[in-house]
């Protein structure tokens, strides 16, 4: 086992990293409760916003931090 040395890692990143994580983990538990409900459009409208959230974190990655 390794240790992974993460003392480079600046505060902006994990903190972005942080709150991204949290949205998109938000929104798909959200939707797949909706789906138990059976409120299927409710569902599709939040799994909808998880996969623009991935998208516009990659983008906000790629944009704002290119060394990492």
């Amino acid at each position: 086992m390794v240790i992974t040395d993460i003392s480079h890692v600046s505060p902006a990143f994990f903190i972005t990293g942080a709150i991204f994580i949290l949205l998109i983990g938000s929104l798909l538990s959200w939707g797949v409760l909706s789906f138990f409900q059976q409120k299927v459009r409710k569902g599709l409208w939040l799994l909808a916003g998880a996969v623009i959230s991935l998208a516009a974190m990659v983008f906000v990655f790629n944009t704002w931090f290119p060394e990492a």
